[in-house]
């Protein structure tokens, strides 16, 4: 007779990721079904969900690639019928997830449509020509002299490069986010990754308490950015702990659908083999091995709950249901060194290619929600 498995699966899950000590997640009235089929390439023509669907989203972080999640965001707010509960991101994720909350609260849909182009636009503005090259094929690029100061980034510090912490996104937030409204009135659940330089820990900040400060942290590379102090404690880029969050968009929602919006390609075919390949390819790794690595745990979490005895935070984990946009088969998103390519019309191809991306998802996909995964989660990250 086979061995019940070990729960601990799922207690270990949660509280490895600082979730453990809260109160079990509420479960919805109608289980999911125990499957999750593989997406279908083609997409069928599902009936439109009856009633609005409450959905959380995890945005995924990298540089100027977050423009095609503005893109995505984009597209779902062209349907009446879909609520947000929550958002989780870290670096350019936490950017678009705060951007569209500031600007709900401002002024509805189009208010959060607003609120991305502005903040996107304003992001345009700040590359200097001189960094920017238009190669044979048309395609933009950094120049020699912005490839020079990329590596140096690598053999210079942050105050050796810039003595006087100047930072243009500081400014840009300042500007466009009213934080002390968000914090008293936010409409949606937020959760702000960032990672603990001293013990390479995540931190999850809320909408309750959010401060530029914090916004700076989720997006702070140490090669480029100085330290961000938060409470004595020095921040870095939150895409080194999780990119995007994922546990707390389980155990602090009721809504048991959630749509991840990747940037990085979950799989690369062939091997790099040139010294800029290998440090794209490391630094990609690192900033995915610790999603990887939260989506296994929950993977088995969720198989061990299914002969596990049907508590609330068993029940929760089985009625999980998956969905995911991401980059595949779009080649802007095989160049690492474009991730710091923020020159407007780029990143309006990329905000173009992400509404496309997630208005062909909407069509294909989203009779799924409240329903059944629309990806096997299991194939993908077990």
């Amino acid at each position: 007779m086979a061995s019940r498995p070990d729960q601990t699966w799922i207690r270990r899950w949660l509280s490895g990721l600082g979730w453990g000590s809260s109160p079990a997640p509420g479960a919805p009235a109608a289980p999911a079904a125990p499957t999750a089929p593989t997406a279908p390439t083609a997409p069928t023509a599902p009936t439109a969900p009856a009633g609005p669907l409450r959905l959380n989203l995890a945005l995924q972080g990298g540089g100027a690639h977050g423009a095609f999640t503005w893109g995505v965001l984009d597209a779902l707010l062209d349907q009446p019928g879909l609520q947000v509960e929550g958002l989780s991101g870290s670096s350019a994720g936490a950017m678009n997830a705060v951007l569209f909350a500031d600007g709900w609260l401002k002024g509805g849909r189009d208010g959060a449509r607003r609120s991305l182009e502005s903040f996107w636009t304003g992001v345009g503005q700040q590359m200097p020509w001189g960094l920017l090259a238009q190669h044979r094929d048309d395609r933009v690029g950094l120049s020699p002299l912005g490839k020079m100061l990329y590596r140096w980034s690598g053999i210079f510090s942050p105050a050796q490069l810039n003595p006087f912490d100047l930072n243009p996104l500081r400014d840009l937030l300042v500007s466009q986010v009213d934080f002390e409204r968000l914090r008293r009135h936010s409409p949606f659940k937020l959760f702000i990754g960032a990672t603990q330089a001293s013990s390479g820990k995540l931190r999850i900040f809320r909408e309750h308490e959010l401060t530029v400060d914090m916004m700076l942290a989720s997006a702070c590379l140490p090669r480029i950015h100085h330290p961000i102090r938060i409470d004595g404690e020095v921040y870095w880029d939150g895409g080194f702990s999780a990119n995007p969050p994922v546990a707390p968009l389980f155990y602090d929602c009721e809504s048991r659908d959630l749509l991840l919006v990747l940037l990085n390609p979950l799989l690369r075919h062939g091997v790099p083999h040139t010294r800029p390949e290998i440090e794209a390819r490391i630094t990609e790794l690192a900033f995915t091995a610790n999603f990887m690595g939260e989506m296994r745990l929950l993977v088995q979490a969720i198989q061990a709950s299914r002969a596990a005895p049907a508590g609330r935070l068993e029940q929760g984990l089985q009625q999980l249901r998956f969905h995911m946009i991401d980059t595949r088969e779009l080649a802007a998103f095989q160049q690492s060194d474009t991730k710091l390519l923020a020159y407007g019309p780029f990143l309006e191809w990329l905000r173009d290619l992400g509404r496309e991306r997630g208005r062909a998802w909407w069509g294909a996909y989203s009779a799924a929600l409240g329903q059944r995964s629309s990806i096997d989660v299991e194939a993908l990250f077990g």
